[in-house]
């Protein structure tokens, strides 16, 4: 795991909301523009005010003509049959599921999502849509078109924030993170046929008494997702340049989504026919 010590290494001087805000222009984030949000506060070296100042800096490139959104999930809040990192016994999972606290927009703190999205759901100003696992945060023009009526049930398919992103034309960046956690990728999943579904439970509020739900979803995999984005970055345009000390991408949300939707058809046609 990088630590702070790894961060100054890394750095001729100190990264600073200023000089954020230079390279963020610089990849091409512009004031008005849509932007879903994958940050790596670690890869982008020693930043003075750490995620905060990494916030103020978007927010200052995007300006409130824009929109910054970025995914604020909680995975703790599913069905433990299904955890692998880690597992835990089979004997609690009815524990668990009788326990977990309901998901709460305002308090629920995000899990694997880094300490950018986990300080950015806490800003004035910035709404988190109402998925018990897969929420996300928004802030600016566009922040409830983008977040509103996010649906229980397939969670990052058309009726979540990725389809609204789409809808809006919106970009992508990934500051210091790979394809791999490019999330507009799972709405290809659901969009090119053959998904196969699956049950989910997350803990809830319902009629203002906590209950543990289940609804349908499909099954993720993600495992492709940084080959296709090597794919894509060699039929699409892709802005790359450095934010801090860390490699970032920006791109069109809807190009990606048309492209993974191609990659996944083929995917699932070569798996039927083996």
């Amino acid at each position: 795991m990088a630590t702070e010590q790894d961060a100054i290494a890394r750095c001729t001087e100190p990264h600073t909301r200023g000089s954020l805000v230079h390279d963020l222009r610089e990849l091409g984030m512009t004031a008005g523009m849509t932007v879903l949000v994958h940050a790596s506060l670690s890869s982008l070296g020693w930043v003075c005010g750490g995620p905060v100042a990494v916030v103020q800096a978007l927010m200052d490139v995007v300006t409130p003509d824009g929109t910054i959104v970025m995914p604020t999930m909680s995975g703790s809040n599913t069905d433990p049959a299904a955890w692998v990192d880690p597992p835990v016994p089979k004997e609690w999972f009815p524990i668990i599921r009788a326990a977990m606290p309901a998901y709460d927009p305002a308090i629920t703190p995000t899990r694997g999502m880094g300490a950018v999205a986990e300080a950015f759901r806490t800003f004035p100003g910035v709404s988190r849509s109402a998925h018990p696992n897969t929420s996300f945060a928004a802030w600016g023009h566009n922040a409830h078109a983008a977040i509103d009526n996010h649906k229980l049930e397939y969670c990052l398919g058309d009726n979540s924030p990725l389809a609204r992103l789409y809808d809006l034309d919106a970009q992508v960046a990934l500051l210091g993170v790979g394809y791999e956690h490019n999330t507009c990728f799972h709405l290809a999943e659901y969009r090119a046929p053959g998904a196969k579904e699956l049950t989910e439970g997350s803990a809830v509020m319902v009629s203002g008494q906590r209950a543990w739900v289940t609804y349908r979803d499909i099954v993720f995999h993600d495992e492709q997702f940084a080959r296709f984005g090597r794919l894509f970055e060699q039929e699409c345009v892709v802005t790359v340049s450095y934010v801090g000390s860390a490699q970032s991408r920006l791109f069109s949300l809807r190009n990606a989504v048309e492209f993974a939707i191609a990659q996944v058809k083929l995917e699932r046609q070569e798996a039927e026919s083996s």
